[in-house]
């Protein structure tokens, strides 16, 4: 068993429903979290918006699940974000469990 982590802006939220169900994963838990940024270390000119600090709505989806399961998931979370032409992409991380009960 795995533990399969996803980090996206809220506008993916549908997307990422949709390519969690085509990877048979059913089941997952999902909550808006804040995602944010630090800035400080750029350039004024390579900032767009001039702020140091940015936050934005993401969503941070979780489900224990098996590796094969989470081996679709990357494939097709990578084609998702090879066809996105924002900046903002998909990220998904899988994790070991040592123990459950």
């Amino acid at each position: 068993m795995k533990l399969l982590m996803i980090t996206a802006i809220e506008a993916f939220e549908n997307d990422i429903k949709f390519l969690l169900k085509k990877s048979s994963i059913p089941c997952f838990t999902y909550t808006n979290v804040k995602g944010y940024r630090d800035r400080t270390e750029e350039s004024v000119g390579d900032n767009w918006f001039a702020s140091e600090m940015n936050e934005s709505q993401s969503i941070l989806f979780y489900a224990f699940v098996k590796k094969e399961n989470a081996d679709n998931l990357f494939s097709a979370v990578t084609e998702f974000n090879e066809k996105q032409r924002t900046s903002s992409k998909v990220h998904v991380v899988l994790l070991n469990i040592e123990k459950s009960n």
